[in-house]
């Protein structure tokens, strides 16, 4: 098949995540056949949530060890912390 873009240069066929992807390796376009757009968002849709919890769950992560370091700077906020009397 040749490139709709270039109409001289044949297409290039690749398969990624189990897609035929056809490209034009001179104007780099990329061609899909039928339904492939809505597999490829598909399986992009499972790996980006994915993705999103992890980010979440390490801000949280975040969150907690400055709440934490926060507290114990209060606490050494005291009187007694303020003068060494050991």
């Amino acid at each position: 098949m040749k490139c709709p873009v270039c109409k001289t240069i044949g297409l290039l066929m690749t398969e990624r995540r189990s897609i035929e992807i056809d490209y034009c390796p001179d104007c780099r376009g990329v061609w899909l056949d039928r339904g492939e757009l809505d597999k490829l968002i598909a399986q992009d849709d499972g790996d980006g949530s994915r993705r999103g919890e992890r980010a979440l769950e390490s801000e949280r992560q975040r969150y907690e060890e400055r709440r934490d370091e926060h507290r114990e700077y209060q606490k050494k906020r005291s009187i007694f912390d303020v003068f060494d009397f050991d």
